[in-house]
């Protein structure tokens, strides 16, 4: 039932062109248990049912791309991986070992039910000069050890490698800077805090992110 929501549009107010995720929240508030049900009900155990009748059943990781609409949930895209950064945000709130889960599923086994972190989560995505366009490269980051501090607070390398004993860019989204917090604006501010501290030239980044889910507020 868990879930996040992602931004694709690489400028703030959702402009510009698309990209591969500028951000992500999670839970969704939009995301309702009505919601849930639907895309159970309609989407998910259909297409599992599905493969398994055509004799090709699936082990792995399904996630589902929808969009919610007045109609109910539609989908936009199937993916056999975990979709980043949205995976980003909702992992973080995993408190059951992932490991363990990922080997149930090799291995064909029913897994125990899952316990989440019931705060929510926020990413932000650093990109590069040129992003999504023609991203540039090779610039030194630094600040890293400062956000490394922060319990709450996770960094995910996405296009980066180690050179000359420092970190420097190498694709078009750079780092991914996830935080938890009690609420939506905590997790926000904890966020955006943790990426002032970073700097490489050109970086950019939504200043939005979640902003949606501060006018549905999920009580923790």
């Amino acid at each position: 039932w868990e879930s996040s929501q992602d931004h694709k549009r690489v400028g703030d107010g959702d402009t510009g062109p698309n990209t591969g995720g500028m951000g992500a929240y999670s839970p969704a508030p939009v995301y309702t248990h009505s919601v849930a049900t639907q895309a159970i009900d309609r989407v998910i155990r259909p297409t599992i049912e599905g493969m398994s009748k055509r004799g090709t059943p699936f082990h792995g990781v399904l996630y589902g791309g929808l969009m919610v609409t007045e109609e109910g949930p539609k989908v936009l895209e199937y993916n056999v991986r975990f979709g980043d950064p949205e995976a980003q945000a909702l992992l973080p709130r995993l408190k059951s070992d992932l490991a363990e889960l990922l080997l149930n599923v090799v291995e064909g086994k029913v897994p125990s039910k899952l316990t989440w972190d019931p705060r929510p989560c926020v990413c932000v995505v650093l990109a590069a000069p040129g992003y999504p366009v023609k991203p540039k490269k090779g610039q030194v980051i630094t600040g890293l050890e400062q956000v490394e501090k922060d319990e709450n607070v996770v960094v995910f390398h996405a296009g980066t490698q180690r050179q000359d004993n420092q970190w420097v860019t190498s694709g078009g989204r750079v780092l991914n800077v996830v935080a938890l917090g009690d609420n939506y604006q905590e997790a926000i501010d904890r966020a955006y805090q943790s990426v002032a501290k970073i700097q490489f030239e050109g970086m950019h980044y939504r200043k939005d992110i979640a902003a949606r889910a501060l006018t549905r507020p999920l009580a923790v």
